[in-house]
């Protein structure tokens, strides 16, 4: 066969009809810092909101918040932490994060997000495989009590001097940090820190702290799911996030004259890059309704805030619309927001946009591993291409769908998406052998499978892997097979998604038991409490004799997913 001519189609739209197009060239990339991106904001809009957090009542203006972000960076350096070093942060919404975000961008600490919803196997291997050397931990969220999760990983924390620990099963950790006012044996207060900030706090000596930053030095790690068993902590740069961030906040027509209420949490790019940061490079003000999404919460913020924007995963959307007292709020104030995270209804957009105002709503696609965003589409773009559609290509970025010989399909044709330019990830962390299993010249060969039409607008239709989407949280399969394995009834393990009505897909397990072993539904799910987040714990367990397999002995999940959606009578909603 002929070699089809890859190179960059300039324009948003393909040409020479392939499915391949080239964001915006001519768009300005920024070579700010994380930290100078916050400084230029406070310099334009001292005295304007920059964030509210309802549940502590704390309320910035730029300037104040970053008064405090160089007290808590003076903190960090007191503690010994530089640049390259790894923090570790695991908390829901706070204002707190909001700090250690910036304060450790401007002495050059590299910040490793932990999900909020992680258990003792997740949570033991994202600091060892980051070597965290200090870690900011909430007290607990609903029913997760972190620091006795971290006490059960290190007992040695009930001896040690607070800053001194030593750790057999956590042995770069140093140092915990504690949110709330008690005390805790071998752990400081994050007052205490910052008090600490505040009594050496040197102009002088945080600017030499980060003289020597580069906007291409990576600044964060985000752990996505992984296909082989272990989390993956894709390692971002300043340039990734910061660059993201202000394309998003363009395509949104976000000024400083707007505020965005972010239910969605920081941990995760949606939080972090598409609501913080996206906010910090126009100036608008961030409203945190709470610790973690509740409908009511959220709705009361954009009331009461007069809020002109609003992001979600479609399942929050979904609670907000469906809630007995929606009615009663007026969300008369709002224009714009994101609508991300997995697969979103058609429908939901629709009443989105009729019902909550949001004529201007955006949908945006993407991957942690892009720093996320890709694909999104902007507030000018006609209704039916925002509510069918994940939009089109970014400033400064390339996409192409691919066959399976890695030549680049005709428009309109489905394969897999691969995307190239300035958000592409540093690589993992620690571990050359995945990062170049997904990055290939410089293509970050996504998994998803895509039809992108000769307007350039792209359409998400399926995975090429297996994985799977709950509410917003990326789940994989083989992570929860491998850890169920570790069960000493289970013989054999497939998980595979199905439709769900509330959360987009349920996890659902097929298991085969030893012989002469008994287990339930409950065995198994109870197997999994505490030790895994709560989101991969399979909704679904079924036990059978064998697993449906091909000829050649590869297992079919979507002869098991076809079952279960015919037995269980499931339907999967309509999405872009």
């Amino acid at each position: 066969m002929a070699e089809i001519d890859q190179s960059p189609v300039r324009g948003v739209a393909p040409q020479d009809g392939l499915s391949h197009v080239q964001g915006d060239p001519a768009a300005v990339l920024s070579e700010a810092t994380i930290a100078q991106l916050l400084a230029d904001t406070v310099a334009r809009f001292p005295d304007r909101p920059a964030a509210v957090f309802r549940e502590q009542a704390v309320r910035w203006t730029w300037a104040q918040m970053a008064r405090e972000v160089d007290v808590l960076a003076a903190g960090l350096l007191a503690l010994g932490l530089r640049a390259g070093d790894r923090l570790g942060i695991w908390s829901p919404n706070r204002a707190e994060w909001v700090l250690a975000q910036f304060a450790t961008a401007r002495i050059g600490v590299i910040l490793v997000n932990i999900n909020p919803a992680y258990r003792l196997a997740e949570l033991e291997y994202a600091l060892n495989v980051s070597g965290c050397r200090a870690l900011i931990s909430a007290e607990r969220l609903k029913t997760s009590n972190y620091l006795e999760m971290l006490r059960t990983l290190a007992p040695e924390l009930n001896e040690c001097e607070a800053g001194a620990l030593k750790a057999a099963r956590l042995p770069h950790l140093q140092t915990v940090i504690r949110l709330g006012t008690e005390a805790s044996a071998g752990m400081l207060n994050f007052e205490a820190v910052m008090a600490s900030g505040r009594a050496s706090l040197d102009a002088a000596v945080l600017a030499a702290a980060g003289a020597g930053l580069s906007c291409f030095d990576a600044i964060n790690i985000q752990f996505t799911s992984g296909t082989t068993g272990n989390p993956k902590g894709a390692t971002l740069t300043h340039h990734n996030v910061v660059n993201n961030a202000r394309f998003i906040a363009q395509a949104m027509r976000l000024s400083e004259a707007d505020s965005l209420c972010i239910p969605v949490p920081l941990y995760h790019c949606f939080g972090m890059v598409l609501a913080v940061l996206a906010c910090v490079s126009c100036g608008a003000a961030m409203v945190f309704p709470g610790e973690s999404f509740d409908p009511v919460a959220t709705l009361s913020a954009v009331s009461e805030e007069r809020c002109t924007a609003l992001h979600g995963v479609p399942t929050m959307f979904i609670a907000e619309l469906d809630h007995a007292q929606f009615a009663s709020f007026d969300l008369g104030s709002l224009r714009t927001g994101i609508m991300a995270g997995s697969p979103c209804p058609i429908e939901t957009m629709k009443r989105v946009v009729s019902q909550m105002h949001m004529g201007e709503v955006t949908i945006a696609y993407g991957m942690t591993e892009t720093s996320p965003v890709s694909f999104q589409s902007s507030t000018a773009d006609p209704l039916d291409r925002r509510v069918s559609t994940v939009g089109r290509i970014q400033p400064r970025l390339a996409a192409k769908v691919i066959d399976a010989e890695g030549r680049t399909v005709p428009v309109g044709q489905t394969g897999e998406l691969c995307v190239r330019g300035y958000s592409v990830m540093q690589g993992y962390w620690g571990d050359a052998a995945r990062t170049a299993e997904v990055v290939r010249d410089g293509w970050m060969h996504t998994g998803d499978l895509a039809v992108i039409d000769a307007e350039g607008y792209c359409n998400i239709v399926g995975r090429a892997k297996d994985m799977l989407i709950r509410g917003g949280e990326n789940v994989y399969p083989r992570e929860i097979e491998e850890f169920l394995f570790r069960h000493p009834a289970v013989q054999s393990v497939q998980v595979f998604g199905v439709p769900d009505e509330k959360y987009g897909e349920a996890v659902c397990a097929w298991v085969v038991l030893k012989p002469g072993q008994q287990a339930t539904a409950d065995d198994i799910r109870e197997f999994c409490r505490e030790q895994i987040a709560h989101y991969k714990i399979p909704k679904y367990v079924r036990f059978v004799d064998e697993m449906p397999m091909t000829i050649t002995g590869k297992v079919q999940k979507f002869v098991m997913r076809a079952q279960m959606v015919d037995e269980l009578k499931l339907v999967a909603a309509k999405t872009a």
